[in-house]
């Protein structure tokens, strides 16, 4: 599989095409991704605008996630099926409509429906990017895929300020009507230099045993062990992304600073991103992903005892820095231990827990703030998810050691 004679360049894993295919793709994504990101910002003033509560308000979210999440798995079936163009295409129009739409929402419910549509379109940008990425390498393969996901922390960390900027300067209407106009202008030119297929093994061939231990388990158990893992520390790591900009507002800063502290994390987490992606080239994905999944409660154990606005710029830097490689490993596992023809369904699949876990975290977060006035018992719940993945992934850790030689979950 690592080259077709007629053409070596264009199929050639670990090729120049594929690293430029994986430039362009983390441009896809920094412009696609803008809809994991842009209701964190807009949150303050769209509760002011519609009246509502803070939990309320956080439904908006659940929407958007729900609407990432299931579409991650359609996309995946259709990447599978028909390559990474025809779901960029779908993905740029889905977000335009979605954000023409909550702009000119008149209630909070034609709001969080207008998010539901352009949560579809962003998944997208997401999971069948990386599906696609991870086709086209091999011995790169981690830092390949955690690359092209650093698109999606690129959003967050370009977006936030402008979206402020826009929001105070034109209000969040005309705001989201720039950003429609944005995602069209971006990503349609975008989509037609991805419409090559991915290198695909020749039918029948065999899967290659996983280079760092194989997992002694039937594949469908598999993928359910790592979709609630995907739930457990979304659900963490939704307390400090979505409730960020919110905090600094009740702790009087002011949502500029609530803005620049998520710039700041999402910026880290590039960094973390591209180092977990070189860990998992060296001592494999699913050791990379414990390391950051540990260091992840770490972090949110700190926001517990620390709320002066210096100390929240520090552990929002330490909390990007240390959970910004959680997400992207999923991808890498997924086609370590499952075959090619299925990758883009199943993590499709795992990315859709991870989304329904930073939904329900989004909203639990809002809920547990409007019960007891404080994020502090946020923070701790989210905690006690983020135990739960780092128990899961010990798990196959210690399956993958006992396990035989050779034996693959996708066997």
């Amino acid at each position: 599989m690592n080259s077709n004679p007629s053409n070596p360049d264009s199929f050639a894993l670990d090729s120049r095409a594929s690293w430029r295919r994986l430039i362009t793709g983390a441009f896809i994504g920094t412009a696609g991704s803008i809809g994991m990101w842009s209701f964190v910002v807009a949150l303050p003033e769209v509760q002011k605008d519609f009246g509502v509560t803070r939990g309320e308000v956080s439904s908006v979210y659940i929407l958007a996630m729900t609407g990432f999440a299931l579409g991650g798995v359609m996309m995946g079936r259709l990447y599978d099926r028909h390559g990474l163009f025809g779901p960029l295409i779908a993905g740029a129009l889905l977000l335009a409509g979605g954000y023409f739409a909550a702009a000119q929402a008149p209630n909070v419910t034609v709001f969080a429906l207008a998010h539901f549509v352009l949560g579809v379109g962003t998944s997208a940008s997401f999971a069948p990017l990386m599906t696609d990425i991870s086709m086209w390498f091999d011995k790169r393969r981690g830092i390949a895929v955690a690359l092209a996901s650093c698109g999606n922390y690129l959003a967050g960390t370009l977006w936030p300020p402008l979206m402020q900027y826009s929001i105070s300067a034109w209000g969040w209407r005309i705001t989201h009507m720039i950003i429609a106009i944005a995602c069209l202008a971006a990503l349609l030119p975008l989509a037609f230099m991805m419409r090559e297929r991915a290198p695909r093994a020749p039918a029948g061939a065999a899967m290659q045993a996983p280079r760092f231990g194989a997992i002694d388990m039937p594949p469908n158990t598999l993928m359910i062990l790592l979709a609630v893992a995907g739930v457990a520390c979304c659900v963490a790591m939704a307390m400090p992304q979505v409730h960020i900009v919110a905090y600094c507002v009740d702790l009087k800063y002011g949502a500029a600073r609530g803005a620049e502290m998520l710039s700041v994390m999402l910026g880290f987490g590039i960094i973390s991103r591209i180092a977990a992606g070189l860990i998992a080239d060296r001592i494999g994905a699913l050791s990379a992903l414990l390391i950051s999944s540990s260091l992840q409660g770490v972090a949110l154990f700190l926001y517990l005892f620390f709320d002066s606005m210096t100390s929240l710029f520090v552990i929002s830097a330490l909390f990007g820095l240390f959970q910004g490689g959680i997400v992207p490993m999923y991808a890498v596992i997924v086609r370590e231990y499952f075959p090619a023809a299925r990758a883009g369904s199943v993590t499709g699949v795992i990315i859709m827990a991870t989304l329904f876990g930073m939904a329900f975290g989004g909203w639990v977060s809002g809920y547990i703030f409007d019960k007891t006035g404080s994020y502090h018992m946020a923070f701790f719940n989210g905690l006690m998810w983020n135990f739960l993945n780092v128990a899961i992934v010990v798990f196959l850790l210690l399956k993958s050691r006992g396990a035989p030689a050779g034996r693959t979950a996708a066997a």
